[in-house]
């Protein structure tokens, strides 16, 4: 891997990578905000933000934006999580100016009318409908809300119906002018594209835009045991029951993910074996490890009939308790990194992969490794570290529950026992 960073007068960032033999370039502004930044009458204005942009400035209507995007057969769109907002466009190298003209164009004059606020209010609220339907993501949302009690991470993406109804032209613009600026920003690219050139194409549509680096409130993670469940009379219960995990610079990360793939990636995995395969108590069952910049969380999901949940549960405590107790074995270690070592490798193979390792690891701070150096990690690993970080997650701190289902929040009590 060769990066080339260049930080403009104005603080704006502008990190590429090249890719030989590829025609397209994947293009990201990452801008440092999420919903952890927002207060509480701000909930949801990131993503709302987010799809208000798109609307235009201007100088240029929604339709203009698409219809420009789709006349050069680009792929475009935006994303909002707890602490990023990016706006990319995947496209062809000949028409990368064209992609910045139109991202520089809505990030940096919005127009924000008052008419397409209230549309767009209704689109939001379909996606937050659209969302509570799906009991998987209500369960994430539950997780996050008991693993996150009390931290700035607690805040769903998405806001909620009532405060996104109650979001006003000041409020929203009022964030705008306080998050977005050019010290809070990083433009990353990657594929077919020169890091001079690129530099000066951005320079030119971004050159004159001020601000600077945004504030993050930074918080300890102290959580409590909890259940946090949304009681529905469904066919299956969806669980996930995990606990506090790593920060997303802890250098146990690689001891960590070497752990997540033995227990809960994949179908050699020690959860999807003995849960599903050898016990056939549910279709779907795997680990999640969301990390942050100050905390992050480990998580077990499963959805089965609800009769089972307290009988998938006990057999995932028990395989928990046995990696906790004993470690992996050098099989499975050999086969963790196999596994990690084909993901690096494909993942390098694909330009908007490379453009969101590069936009947000240099938006979050993180050093920017090669597939050598990951590599070099993972390989680094050992038994002992593994049951280390084992020992440090599975073993400890406060354990919850988030789900839905037809239960009371005590029906679960019992799962959050260790």
């Amino acid at each position: 891997m060769h990066y080339d960073l260049t930080t403009l007068p104005s603080g704006l960032r502008v990190i590429t990578e090249s890719m030989a033999a590829v025609r397209s370039v994947a293009v990201g502004c990452w801008v440092d905000t999420g919903s952890r930044d927002e207060s509480d009458d701000e909930a949801g204005v990131s993503h709302f933000l987010e799809h208000l942009l798109f609307k235009g400035s201007d100088k240029l209507s929604a339709r203009d934006v698409s219809e420009t995007f789709d006349g050069i057969g680009a792929d475009f769109n935006a994303f909002t999580s707890k602490e990023a907002t990016c706006f990319w466009a995947r496209l062809l190298d000949q028409d990368v100016a064209t992609g910045l003209d139109v991202l520089g164009e809505i990030i940096q004059r919005p127009a924000l009318r008052e008419s397409e606020i209230e549309s767009e209010r209704q689109v939001v609220a379909e996606e937050i409908n659209m969302s509570e339907d799906d009991p998987t993501d209500v369960a994430y949302k539950n997780f996050a809300a008991a693993v996150f009690a009390g931290h700035p991470l607690q805040a769903p993406v998405l806001g909620t119906r009532d405060s996104i109804r109650g979001l006003t032209r000041e409020v929203i613009d009022g964030y705008w002018r306080r998050r977005y600026g050019a010290g809070s920003m990083v433009v990353a690219a990657a594929g077919s594209v020169g890091h001079d050139d690129f530099t000066a194409m951005v320079e030119e549509r971004f050159g004159g835009w001020s601000g600077g680096p945004v504030e993050r409130r930074r918080q300890e993670l102290s959580p409590v045991s909890g259940v946090e469940v949304t009681g529905r009379d469904t066919e299956q219960a969806h669980i996930i029951l995990g606990g506090p995990g790593l920060c997303r610079s802890d250098e146990r990360r690689w001891a960590f993910d070497v752990l997540h793939h033995v227990t809960g990636s994949g179908m050699s995995s020690r959860l999807f074996r003995e849960v599903r395969e050898e016990r056939g108590l549910a279709y779907a069952v795997y680990g999640i490890k969301p990390s942050y910049g100050d905390a992050g969380a480990w998580g077990v999901y499963a959805g089965t009939t609800p009769s089972q949940v307290g009988a998938v549960f006990d057999i995932v405590k028990e395989e928990l308790a046995k990696v906790v107790g004993e470690g992996i074995t050098p099989e499975e270690l050999d086969r963790a990194k196999g596994s990690m070592r084909g993901e690096l490798a494909l993942s390098s193979e694909d330009a908007n992969s490379r453009m969101v390792r590069l936009g947000s690891d240099e938006l979050a701070a993180m050093p920017h490794l090669s597939v050598d150096e990951r590599l070099a990690k993972v390989e680094a690993v050992t038994l002992e570290d593994v049951k280390a970080v084992a020992a440090d997650t599975y073993g400890r701190g406060a354990r919850v529950v988030g789900g839905v289902g037809p239960f009371q929040p005590t029906d679960l009590d019992e799962l959050t026992a260790a």
